[in-house]
């Protein structure tokens, strides 16, 4: 194994806090892995890992080689990427928010992969933050706004959103408007580590307001908030591309459409330490081509 190849392996190790997984991911095995690294620590004379049942973790000495393993590995990338055309290969770690990728991702994928034959896509679901160094993931695609200085974030769209409920409800309560919300109930969304439910938010005199209404029942996914609403439980706030149907067939009616709620951004994002890889570069283009698209 040449030194840069030495280097690639030793910053998955400190990255993934494991020889066994760091070695899965370059498609080593564990033993070469491990006699890699105890070549590394005997050229340059120094201990870069500590090692112990449960996890591995750099010294004080192995964080500062790996911070210049970052920065060699990132120029050399670089310089090569400047002679020669890479074709995008290997395997691909994404994690998405699942009906988001259902609707815009997920269709055109058949598309991608016969674009990039030589990749291969690992999709994982869900909505927290991953730690993407940490847990191998190459790149995310997220709803809402995000505040992570360890990560750089594409924006790949603005979905619309819409206040609506169901007919039931809006015989029961009546069709809000701006004066009578507060005789309104909503279903109420509680994101994970938020203590109460978000408040409606409408766009009055050209500025988005936040408005609290009582909520009789609180979910913690968008599912669910649909469903609730379907059940005429109260007035919701969800993405456009989620209730097309129902609004179309009339399960659902838009109300307060004068004063909309203001659009959700999507975002990709990968880590700020890295430089992008081939493989990361060609999924965000073409996952943002089928988002405006």
């Amino acid at each position: 194994m040449d030194r840069f190849e030495a280097m690639r392996l030793f910053t998955r190790i400190v990255e993934r806090r494991s020889f066994t997984q760091a070695a899965a991911d370059l498609d080593l095995p564990r033993s070469t892995a491990t006699e890699a690294v105890q070549q590394l620590e005997a050229r340059l004379g120094v201990r870069l890992l500590q090692r112990t049942t449960r996890q591995v973790s750099p010294t004080l000495d192995g964080e500062a080689y790996y911070q210049r393993c970052l920065r060699l590995l990132d120029e050399l990338e670089e310089a090569e990427g400047a002679f020669r055309q890479r074709t995008p290969a290997g395997l691909l770690r994404v994690d998405v928010q699942g009906a988001l990728a259902r609707r815009f991702v997920l269709p055109g994928l058949p598309d991608f992969l016969a674009a990039y034959p030589e990749l291969r896509i690992q999709m994982t679901e869900g909505d927290r933050l991953v730690d993407l160094v940490r847990e191998g993931v190459d790149c995310v695609l997220r709803i809402g706004d995000l505040e992570d200085s360890a990560m750089v974030g594409r924006r790949v769209a603005l979905l619309p959103e819409v206040t609506c409920a169901a007919p039931a409800y809006l015989e029961r309560r009546g069709t809000p408007t701006l004066e009578t919300l507060a005789d309104h109930r909503m279903v109420g969304f509680l994101q994970a580590g938020a203590g109460r439910p978000y408040p409606l938010e409408l766009t009055i005199d050209g500025k988005p307001r936040e408005i609290a209404a009582p909520a009789d029942v609180i979910v913690n996914s968008a599912e669910n908030t649909v469903a609730m609403g379907l059940l005429g439980l109260g007035l919701i706030q969800v993405p456009r591309y989620r209730v097309e149907e129902h609004l179309a067939d009339g399960a659902l009616v838009e109300v307060l459409a004068d004063h909309p709620p203001t659009p959700t951004p999507v975002s990709l994002l990968y880590p700020r330490s890295r430089q992008l890889s081939p493989r990361v570069r060609v999924f965000i283009d073409w996952a943002a081509k089928r988002f405006a698209a």
